[in-house]
């Protein structure tokens, strides 16, 4: 499946308390099992005032459907082509 990074521009995300933050991702859970199997949300980063989120999908157009419905911005939707991490620079034998 293929896997999206999702760029949400939420202002102030950054300081949404346990509670507001618990609740959206209740309403996002919702939405999703509406939606079927064929999208999952795997996790997102906070930071100040964006949200990036972590799906996987068949295509962008089930991501924005879920924004649509979830009433969230889906600002920029960015499918994954490799994963680099520190053990990608190690030496293939």
């Amino acid at each position: 499946m293929p896997k999206f990074v999702i760029e949400r521009e939420i202002p102030g995300a950054g300081q949404m308390t346990q509670e507001q933050a618990q609740a959206a991702a209740q309403h996002s859970l919702a939405v999703l099992r509406d939606l079927g199997p064929k999208i999952q949300w795997l996790h997102s980063y906070v930071t100040d005032n964006k949200v990036y989120c972590i799906y996987w999908a068949p295509n962008a157009e089930i991501i924005q459907e879920h924004a649509r419905r979830a009433g969230v911005p889906a600002n920029r939707i960015s499918a994954v082509r490799r994963l680099m991490e520190p053990a990608s620079a190690d030496e293939v034998q």
